[in-house]
């Protein structure tokens, strides 16, 4: 009797630790991105020795409200950052197609956000920019449309998210650029750090990127 409770015994515990394994095993973390791991190409020439430690650099635009918003904002968050224009035809809309499934799984995340800078400020205004994202149903509590500076925003481009090739740069705001129709989401966790890139245009990546979110804010 004894020695069947044993085996009992011994095989609950064998059981659970296969369970406790298999979960351990099965749960995901996200690689920090930093310059080692991209492109050189997309990496400003300044940032191209920093293998470790980047971080999202301070930001302050106009939203679609003509309200300043900046990356102080942001502190404690998760958020996916997105370069766009109103005026685009071809991928811009199928990404904010997506995009709308983004912001509809955290639509009750307080600590989620959604940036979309345009590579146009000329032609994107704050006004523009609000009839769009109108169009798209925003919530401007969490899905802010930013514009200002063409300077500052492909800057930040080069030197923070790593969505444009420093040799493209000399184009700014030609929209017959590569750089304009870039369909990287990125994705940011609460210490600013790049944790993933995803196709815009891609429903599947998208889902990744929503699964991969949610890991995060569980962080």
């Amino acid at each position: 009797m004894k020695r069947l409770l044993f085996l009992a015994l011994f095989s609950g515990i064998c059981i659970s630790l296969i369970y406790w394994n298999s979960l351990v095993e099965d749960k995901k973390e996200l690689p920090v991105i930093n310059p080692v791991d991209v492109s050189e190409e997309m990496v400003d020439p300044e940032l191209v020795r920093l293998g470790y430690g980047h971080k999202i650099g301070h930001f302050s635009f106009l939203d679609q409200d003509s309200v300043t918003f900046s990356d102080v904002q942001l502190k404690g968050k998760v958020y996916v950052a997105e370069y766009f224009f109103t005026t685009c035809k071809t991928i811009c809309p199928k990404m904010n197609g997506q995009m709308c499934r983004v912001q509809e799984a955290f639509a009750k995340e307080k600590n989620f956000e959604i940036l979309s800078f345009t590579v146009d400020p000329d032609n994107d205004r704050p006004h523009q920019l609000k009839n769009y994202a109108i169009m798209h149903k925003a919530n401007r509590a969490q899905w802010h449309f930013l514009t200002g500076s063409k300077e500052k925003l492909y800057e930040l481009a080069r030197k923070s998210f790593f969505v444009l090739k420093p040799a493209e740069a000399i184009n700014q705001g030609d929209v017959g650029s590569d750089f304009i129709h870039t369909n990287n989401f990125v994705l940011v966790d609460r210490q600013k750090r790049i944790r993933g890139y995803y196709d815009g245009t891609s429903p599947s990546d998208v889902d990744r990127l929503i699964a991969d979110a949610k890991l995060l804010l569980q962080e």
